[in-house]
C-alpha cells in the first residue's frame, strides 16, 4: 500500500513542542510560535499580514466573515474544489454558483464566471489547484467591472506563483491549508491572508473568538470584551510549534518534492 503523502521530518518538531511544553504556556492566540510563525507566512508567501489558523476550512470561514456574506449573497467558485470552499460560503448563508474549469488545466474558467457574474456577486472563490494559477489578470478586470471580492483558495498552491508574484498575495483574503496531506503540515492546521491593514485588524477579532483580546494582551484596552461574532480560529501552540519547524525546511520539503 502506497501511502497518499509521507510529511518531512526534520527534528526541529519534537524540540519546539518540548518547549513549548517546559513553558506551560500551551494555549494559541499569543505565544511566541504563533507569532513565529505569522512573521514567517508574511515573509515566505509575500503577503502583508497573516494568521495561522486551525484549518484553510477555517480560514475560507473567516474569508467570508470578513467579506460580510449575508443570506442569498451570491459566490462564485468551481465545482473542481473541496467540499469546505463552499461550505464556509454556505455557512453565512451565501447562493453558491458553479462553474467550470478550464478544458487545459484544472482551475475556474474566467470565461465560464463571465457568463454568470452580476453586481449581485459579492465574492469570486478561485482555487489555484495543484500549483497552477488562475488567470488573475482578466479575473480583475471583472473585478473592476462589478466590484466583488477576490478570494484565494491556496491550499494546493504553497510556493507557487502568478508571472512571479506569490499566491496568496493577489485577492482580498487568502486561505492555505498545513493539513497532513500538504507540503508543509502541522497535522491540521492552515492560515489566512489578508490584503489590507482594517481587515487584519478585524481579523484578529474574529480570530479570537470576536474578542479585543489582542488589544488586551497589548495593554491596549484595560480588559477584553466580546465586539463582534467570531470563533476560536487560533490553533494551539503545540501546532504552532510543529508548524514553524516545517515553514522553517520549507525550501528543503520543496526540492526533495521537485526531485521525487
Amino acid at each position: 500500500m502506497i501511502s497518499f503523502n509521507n510529511p518531512h521530518i526534520s527534528g526541529e518538531e519534537l524540540r519546539n513542542i518540548k518547549k513549548v511544553i517546559n513553558s506551560k504556556k500551551l494555549s494559541g492566540g499569543n505565544g511566541i510560535f504563533t507569532d513565529n510563525c505569522n512573521k514567517t507566512i508574511t515573509e515566505i508567501f509575500k503577503v502583508n499580514n497573516s494568521l495561522i489558523t486551525t484549518s484553510c476550512t477555517h480560514a475560507l470561514e473567516m474569508s467570508a466573515i470578513l467579506s460580510n456574506i449575508k443570506k442569498n449573497d451570491e459566490v462564485i467558485m468551481p465545482s473542481y474544489t473541496f467540499v469546505s470552499t463552499a461550505n464556509a460560503f454556505i455557512l453565512r448563508g451565501a447562493k453558491i454558483k458553479f462553474v467550470d474549469v478550464c478544458k487545459s488545466h484544472p482551475c475556474i474558467d474566467i470565461q465560464e464566471i463571465s457568463r454568470v457574474v452580476s453586481k449581485k456577486t459579492k465574492c469570486v472563490v478561485v482555487v489555484h489547484y495543484a500549483g497552477i494559477a488562475c488567470d488573475m489578470d482578466e479575473l480583475f478586470k471583472l473585478k473592476k467591472k462589478y466590484n466583488f471580492k477576490i478570494i484565494e483558495d491556496c491550499a494546493h498552491s504553497i510556493k507557487a506563483y502568478y508571472k512571479n508574484k506569490s499566491l496568496g498575495s493577489l485577492g482580498d483574503y487568502a486561505a492555505f491549508s498545513f493539513h497532513e496531506t500538504k507540503n508543509i503540515t502541522c497535522g491540521e492546521g492552515g492560515a489566512i491572508a489578508i490584503k489590507k491593514k482594517n481587515d487584519y485588524t478585524r481579523a484578529k477579532i474574529i480570530w479570537q473568538k470576536g474578542t479585543d483580546r489582542s488589544n488586551f494582551l497589548k495593554n491596549i484596552v484595560k480588559k477584553y470584551q466580546w465586539v463582534n461574532i467570531g470563533s476560536s480560529y487560533a490553533p494551539s501552540e503545540i501546532n504552532a510549534a510543529f508548524l514553524l519547524a516545517q515553514l522553517n525546511s520549507i525550501k528543503i520539503i520543496q526540492k526533495k518534492r521537485i526531485n521525487l
